[in-house]
């Protein structure tokens, strides 16, 4: 891995290399600074590649979780603490139902085509 730094405009670039695998390795500093967990979010654009942290998995009920935590009675780093946690379980109960529900497709107990029911995936 290189170690070359160098700012520009505010920002800060550094060189690193891949493996044969292609795998590479993000700098601590970036790692740290940018909040990254065990997942991040590779997008292609005309330019290259942005490599980021994969946001708040719950980030499509926040409000929802933000509502029912207040009504709870929780506030500040407590109401804080128990956002992330709610927050972090939503992929893994999304990634449930939807296995459920394709166990279910699978079986035949169903009425509805698999493909009817989720797309052909195309």
């Amino acid at each position: 891995m290189h170690s070359i730094l160098e700012k520009d405009l505010g920002t800060e670039r550094k060189i690193i290399s891949i493996s044969m695998k292609r795998q590479l390795t993000i700098p601590q500093k970036y790692y740290d600074m940018l909040g990254f967990d065990h997942e991040a979010e590779c997008i292609l654009t005309h330019e290259g590649l942005l490599i980021r942290p994969l946001r708040n998995s719950g980030g499509e009920f926040s409000e929802q979780i933000l509502a029912d935590l207040i009504s709870q009675g929780y506030e500040g780093a407590e109401l804080l603490s128990k956002f992330k946690e709610y927050s972090q379980a939503v992929r893994p109960a999304v990634r449930k139902m939807l296995a459920e529900a394709d166990a279910y497709a699978h079986s035949g107990s169903g009425k509805i085509p698999r493909d009817q029911l989720f797309g052909s995936g195309e």
